[in-house]
C-alpha cells in the first residue's frame, strides 16, 4: 500500500490584457479585462467557464477560473472537493489512497482492506484475533461447531464437507468406538477381524501386553500373546509335554480319545516310527504300530 499526493495547480495562467487581443472563442475584446491564456490561446472568464474549464470528478461542475483546482492521472477536482469518499475528509493538502476509482484516507483504507468474517459479516480489525481457514476468516467467537454451536476459536477442529465439528461432536457422530471400552478412537486405532479397537485396549488377556504388531492366538473371544497361550491356554503334548501353540513347526496336531499329541511326537513307542495317517494301537496310555503291537 502506497500513498499519493495530487498533482497540484492547474497548468494555465491568469492576468490582466494590458494589448489590443480578442477572446479566441467569442471574438470579444479582451484589452482591460482579465483573461486566461490555456494551450497557447487567450480567452475571456465567460468562455473559459463555458468551454475551457475541467470537469469537477465528485460534484460534475466545471472548476471556474476562480476555484482552485486538483488534478490526479487525468482526473480534476475542485480543492473543496478533493475528499475521502467514505469520510468525506478534505484530503487537498493530505496523503491518499486511490483504490478502485475512488479517493480513500489512510484511515478508511484500513477499514476498507479488512478482513469480514464469514460468521457475522462484520470486520475483523487489523491485529484482532480471528480465524482463517480455507481462504476465509472468522472471529474466533464466531468459528463454531455445525453441530452444537459452541465456538472452537482456536482449539482443534474436524471438517466435513462444508461443516466443521469442534473434537466430542467428531467423535459423536463420526468416529468409530472401540469395541472393548466403547469410547471412540479419535485416531489411530486397529482392526482386527473387521472390528475397531484402541492399540490399548488389544491386549493379551493375561499380561496386558500389546498385541498390535505382535503374534498372537485367539480362544473364545480373548486374546493372547504365544508367551501366556503356551503357559496357561495351550494343551500339552501327550508325547513331549510341551505345549501345543499352532505355531511354526507345531502347527499340526493329532488328536486321539481326548489326547493331543505334535505331528512330530506322534510316533510308535517301541520303534519310533511316526504313526500320523497311519494304523496304530493303544495300550496301556502309550501307541504303538501294528508290527511292534503283535510283539507285545
Amino acid at each position: 500500500m502506497s500513498f499519493e499526493r495530487h498533482s497540484g495547480p492547474r497548468h494555465y495562467t491568469a492576468g490582466t490584457m494590458s494589448g489590443s487581443f480578442d477572446c479566441h472563442y467569442c471574438r470579444a475584446p479582451l484589452q482591460g479585462k482579465k483573461y486566461i491564456e490555456k494551450d497557447g490561446h487567450n480567452t475571456c472568464v465567460k468562455c473559459f467557464d463555458k468551454i475551457c474549464a475541467n470537469t469537477c470528478a465528485e460534484c460534475r461542475k466545471p472548476i471556474g477560473v476562480d476555484s482552485k483546482e486538483l488534478h490526479y492521472k487525468n482526473r480534476y477536482w475542485h480543492d473543496t472537493c478533493f475528499r475521502c469518499a467514505k469520510c468525506y475528509h478534505p484530503l487537498a493538502n493530505e496523503q491518499f489512497i486511490a483504490k478502485d476509482n475512488k479517493i480513500l484516507c489512510s484511515k478508511c483504507t484500513t477499514k476498507e482492506d479488512s478482513l469480514r468474517c464469514s460468521g457475522c459479516h462484520k470486520q475483523i480489525q487489523p491485529g484482532g484475533r480471528n480465524v482463517e481457514y480455507k481462504g476465509s476468516a472468522w472471529h474466533e467467537e464466531c468459528f463454531t461447531c455445525s453441530n452444537c454451536k459452541q465456538a472452537i476459536g482456536a482449539g482443534s477442529f474436524f471438517p466435513k464437507g462444508t461443516d466443521v465439528y469442534c473434537v466430542t461432536c467428531h467423535e459423536q457422530k463420526f468416529a468409530k468406538h472401540c469395541v472393548k471400552c466403547n469410547k471412540p478412537i479419535a485416531s489411530g486405532g486397529i482392526t482386527y477381524q473387521d472390528q475397531p479397537w484402541h492399540g490399548d485396549c488389544f491386549v493379551c488377556e493375561t499380561c496386558h501386553k500389546k498385541l498390535a504388531g505382535q503374534r498372537f492366538t485367539a480362544v473364545e473371544d480373548q486374546y493372547y500373546c504365544v508367551d501366556c497361550y503356551k503357559a496357561f491356554v495351550a494343551k500339552k503334548c501327550s508325547g513331549c509335554n510341551n505345549p501345543i501353540t499352532g505355531f511354526g513347526k507345531g502347527s499340526s496336531v493329532v488328536n486321539h480319545e481326548g489326547n493331543t499329541w505334535h505331528e512330530y511326537c506322534f510316533t510308535c513307542k517301541k520303534c519310533s516310527l511316526n504313526l500320523a495317517n497311519k494304523r496304530f494301537v493303544r495300550h496301556n496310555e502309550q501307541v504303538y504300530c501294528q508290527d511292534c503291537a503283535k510283539k507285545l
